[in-house]
This record gives C-alpha cells, sequence and structure tokens, in this order.
C-alpha cells in the first residue's frame, strides 16, 4: 500500500502510465487515479517516508479529509499522530495507520 501525497491510502486505485527516468525513456510505473499524481520510484523521487512535523500534519489532515472524519475524531488523531512522531522511530505511514487504528479501538470499546 501507498501513502500518496495527497493523503489517501491506495491500494487499488491506479492507472498504469510511462514515464521519462534515468534508466529508460519509457519506464512504467503507476498513477494515482483519484488526484492524478504520477510515482517515479527510479529517480529517487519517492514520498519522502519521513517527513518534519508540519508536513506529516498536513499530511494527516489531507488523509482526514479523504477518509470523512469528524472533527472531534480530527483533533484527537493529530495529537496522536503528533505523539508517535515525537517516538521518532515510524514512518509517515506507519504514523497514520497507527494512530488511525488506536484511536477506532477506542471508539468502538
Amino acid at each position: 500500500m501507498i501513502l500518496c501525497e495527497c493523503g489517501e491510502l491506495i491500494k487499488r486505485n491506479t492507472f498504469k502510465e510511462y514515464i521519462q527516468t534515468s534508466m529508460n525513456p519509457s519506464t512504467r510505473t503507476i498513477g494515482h487515479t483519484s488526484c492524478g499524481i504520477i510515482f517515479n520510484f527510479i529517480d529517487g523521487k519517492r514520498q519522502k517516508e519521513y517527513s518534519s512535523k508540519t508536513e506529516l500534519k498536513t499530511l494527516a489532515l489531507r488523509f482526514t479529509e479523504k477518509n470523512g472524519l469528524d472533527n472531534e475524531f480530527i483533533g484527537k488523531f493529530l495529537i496522536e499522530v503528533d505523539r508517535l512522531k515525537s517516538a521518532g522511530k515510524y514512518s509517515d505511514y506507519d504514523i497514520l495507520i497507527m494512530a488511525f487504528e488506536r484511536l477506532n479501538k477506542n471508539i468502538h470499546r
């Protein structure tokens, strides 16, 4: 699964694309259907795995918008994201998923 810059977790919502890379003038890759972002995995132009706190919170807000979460959940989600980021040992993807899962467990108890 890929965490897109638009804040959506991508499982199947992709399209095939060919782009020019340093390896080949026509390299096969994928793009995200919802926002149109095309991923260049060859030239190291991947999404950041470890963003700054500000960048991660922006991504977290996009994530909440894409998943239609309410304002009360968003506040708690951002606090949990901040806690996990402060631990300093998780990637952006792991932080967003862990924060979401932790809050979902608390809600459904």
